[in-house]
């Protein structure tokens, strides 16, 4: 994760897009989803988080606290990255 991924703001002009009716909005560049798609799709609901009481480092939580945003989904972030790479 990048100082980029959590600063950049969205460009597109949701106060417009709110205000188009369904039919408004141009969807030709996303194509229909065929019914063999559906018949192979697979329901994927996220885990649920569990709480855990860590000690760490005061300058690995330091470090997380200045990155900007939430500091606790910052490191749930890189332990999964982490977590990901090693298995």
């Amino acid at each position: 994760m990048n100082e980029n991924d959590s600063t950049n703001t969205s460009r597109t002009d949701w106060d417009k897009l709110r205000s188009l009716a369904d039919e408004q909005i141009d969807t030709s560049d996303i194509p229909e989803l065929s019914d063999e798609f559906f018949a192979n799709a697979k329901l994927r609901l996220p885990k649920g988080k569990v709480p855990v009481l860590l000690a760490i480092d005061e300058e690995v939580a330091e470090w997380f606290r200045n990155q900007g945003g939430d500091f606790r989904l910052n490191l749930n972030d890189a332990l999964r990255q982490y977590a990901d790479s090693h298995r």
